[in-house]
């Protein structure tokens, strides 16, 4: 652990605020970071993570929440968020063993499986096996019977497709999307139905992620299918533990976009719900974690080109997806610069061998010269979870600072471990000809495949 200076890391004075801006950091202590760790480096803030689930149960105080893990997967994230009193839901078995190992019972977990890998569920029974009250909510009738021939009758919860979606991008608009969860008309049928199999505890639905003002229509008209849903099955198959309208709170990525108004949200769900015998959940992700992270990267190339200013730093597309996948915007600030350096147009990119590896094309920064930090503002969700070793660069480093430490959370990858799946060993081999005729045998079911080619070892324990 490496102990830095990093009271003044953040402006104390917006600690209560709903959203941290980029300019609330400390300027001086991120270069103090980016120094000790080098770059690029991803630093979360803890105390902030803290205040993002104050805020979710102050405006949802009677309310289940479930963090949803895929925003933000690290250890020492998913054990503040833990300590914060926040449950977590876990889109794969990867995500499960995860909140498994931050020390998360069974009962505080919910993994949604979406068209599940045998893997997957061959992992997910074996945890289950030890934490019975672990709930899995399922997207297809298919894949209760994929269930079932592993012998699972536990907690289950059902994903209803609404038909109605919202998010920021269409590509994260899952509410309205045919691959996710069984169609609404379906559902109170089936539900009649495996109550009567499986301890049937909830139904779930989610709109989409980043969520703002604009679409709490379509977030309040999804509340209100799901409410009326959970008359029609306590009436047909009994009373319900929790309905889940899922999560997708945005965040304002731009300066002068307003935050989301949580509490208004929180009292327009509550009564686009209406009166239900089940407990509201909620599943926030980008919400708890977006603004208590950011990105550091170092300018290595200054170019005159024939239009812009190209500004070459040492992150890419490879660290911070989001901008090359979604058009996304973040925030972008040269945190070297003096206050009195001014400012001038340029186009920051990245090492990537890709023309849709920028970060900002036409953006004002204070000019740049060889070395500075840049700092890339709301990173802290989506940011390293969806990084890659793509033109085999290996991913960065993130820390974690609390109380005036920072320690390092995810050391830095190197190149020497981008080779460790690579084999050249003949153990494996097998011939063209078996192999063909695999193809034309009888495939064994999947509830006889053995359960350590799952890979996976549950937290505390060996693989069975």
């Amino acid at each position: 652990m490496s102990t830095i200076d990093t009271e003044q890391t953040t402006d104390n004075t917006d600690s209560g605020a709903p959203i941290r801006r980029l300019a609330a950091w400390d300027t001086d202590s991120l270069c103090n970071l980016a120094a000790e760790f080098e770059t690029p480096l991803y630093v979360i803030d803890a105390q902030r993570v803290r205040e993002n689930c104050a805020r979710l149960l102050d405006a949802f105080p009677a309310a289940t929440i479930r963090y949803a893990i895929k925003a933000h997967s690290g250890q020492a994230v998913l054990k503040v968020i833990r300590d914060a009193g926040i449950d977590v839901e876990c889109a794969s078995a990867g995500e499960v063993k995860a909140a498994l190992a931050a020390g998360f019972n069974g009962n505080r977990i919910q993994y949604t499986a979406v068209n599940p890998p045998a893997r997957d569920l061959d992992a997910i029974i074996n945890w289950w096996q030890e934490n019975k009250q672990l709930t899995i909510t399922v997207g297809a009738a298919d894949t209760v019977e994929r269930l079932q021939e592993r012998g699972f009758d536990g907690r289950l919860c059902i994903r209803v497709n609404p038909n109605v979606g919202a998010g920021h991008h269409e590509k994260v608009t899952t509410g309205a999307n045919a691959k996710f969860g069984i169609p609404y008309e379906r559902v109170s049928e089936l539900a009649t139905q495996w109550a009567t199999e499986f301890d049937l505890v909830g139904i779930h639905a989610h709109a989409g992620s980043g969520i703002s003002g604009e679409d709490l229509s379509s977030h309040e008209e999804l509340v209100r299918r799901m409410g009326t849903l959970t008359r029609t099955i306590t009436e047909c198959a009994g009373s319900l533990e929790f309905v889940d309208v899922g999560g997708g709170f945005g965040v304002p990525y731009r300066a002068n976009d307003p935050p989301l108004d949580i509490h208004t949200v929180a009292e327009r769900t509550r009564d686009a719900l209406g009166t239900v015998d089940a407990t509201l959940a909620i599943e926030p992700g980008r919400y708890v974690v977006a603004d208590a992270g950011v990105l550091l990267t170092r300018v290595n190339t200054i170019k005159s080109a024939r239009e812009t200013t190209v500004v070459g730093v040492d992150a890419g597309m490879t660290t911070l997806l989001r901008p090359a996948m979604y058009d996304a915007y973040h925030e972008i600030e040269n945190i070297s610069a003096s206050p009195t350096t001014d400012s001038m147009p340029v186009t920051i990119a990245g090492p990537i061998c890709e023309s849709s590896d920028i970060f900002a094309e036409g953006r004002s920064i204070s000019a740049p010269t060889r070395g500075d930090i840049i700092a890339i503002g709301t990173a802290g969700a989506y940011g390293y979870e969806m990084a890659s070793t793509y033109n085999a660069r290996p991913r960065p480093a993130e820390v974690i600072y609390d109380d005036s430490t920072a320690k390092v959370a995810r050391r830095r990858e190197t190149r020497d471990e981008l080779d460790v799946l690579e084999t050249s060993s003949d153990e494996h081999s097998v011939s063209l000809s078996s192999v063909v005729s695999h193809s034309h045998s009888s495939v064994a079911p999947e509830s006889t495949m053995s359960s350590s080619s799952t890979g996976d070892t549950p937290p505390g324990g060996e693989s069975q």
